[in-house]
């Protein structure tokens, strides 16, 4: 569905993105992990067409989106969230979604009602009327989420959706985003949380200082000695071989 190829990208004297590639599958989970700094976001900026590479090509659905503006990428089907959440303060929750509904349904009344089913999908139906700027930190991720699942996309970015979130928001919000996967929506997600990532990815890929260097099943990655050394540390490492023992 998604392949990302040999995409560079440089700001100044800094190389954000160095020849990074990988692919998505249509109806995987696939996750993106690494440090703070690695390039992450700037890459799925270039995806999404928010910025344009140096290098490389960006190929969705068998169609060349390279450098092709956000607006058009998102209705052709490929939707990212953001890091840090920005809703519509004067706004209800409903009409926050209903923005993103817009897209494809220009008759206000259906972009609400479109709004309302998006909102029982991720757990939000009891806060259509509240006013956004009374929600959570929790509330507002779900909220991010919503909105970019309103434009009804065949690919999803999420971009550390599960950041600032306690582990029992973390426990709420995983098969949330399992149950978009299951009905049809392709995800490709930005996380920190080792676990949410073992839970939910069947692929990662590893990027530091821009680079991919590690791909594969999370819990193969999780054990290869440049990604302890680079990214999860020895400690983290251990814990989650333990987890993975435990559950065996």
């Amino acid at each position: 569905m998604l392949e990302v190829r040999n995409i560079s990208k440089s700001f100044g004297g800094l190389r954000a993105v160095d020849n990074a590639s990988l692919d998505v599958s249509s109806g995987a989970i696939v996750s993106l992990i690494g440090p703070n700094g690695a390039g992450k976001t700037t890459l799925f900026t270039i995806i999404a067409g928010f910025q344009k590479p140096d290098e490389g090509r960006v190929q969705f659905e068998g169609r060349d989106i390279t450098g092709l503006p956000a607006h058009t990428i998102c209705r052709l089907g490929l939707v990212r969230t953001f890091q840090v959440v920005q809703p519509f303060g004067r706004l209800t929750v409903r009409e926050n979604i209903a923005v993103g509904a817009h897209l494809r349904h220009a008759d206000r009344g259906d972009a609400l009602e479109n709004a309302e089913a998006v909102a029982r999908r991720v757990g939000m139906g009891a806060m259509l009327d509240q006013p956004a700027t009374s929600l959570t930190v929790a509330g507002r991720k779900r909220l991010e989420l919503a909105r970019a699942l309103a434009t009804e996309p065949s690919l999803l970015l999420l971009d550390e959706v599960m950041a600032g979130l306690n582990p029992t928001e973390i426990d709420e919000i995983v098969p949330v985003i399992r149950s978009i996967r299951d009905d049809g929506v392709t995800i490709l997600l930005i996380e920190h949380v080792m676990r949410a990532v073992m839970s939910l990815s069947e692929h990662t890929y590893v990027l530091n200082n821009g680079a991919i260097i590690a791909s594969g099943p999370p819990r193969t990655v999780a054990a290869d000695p440049q990604v302890v050394e680079a990214y999860l540390g020895h400690g983290a490492a251990k814990r989650i071989a333990a987890s993975e023992t435990a559950h065996a």
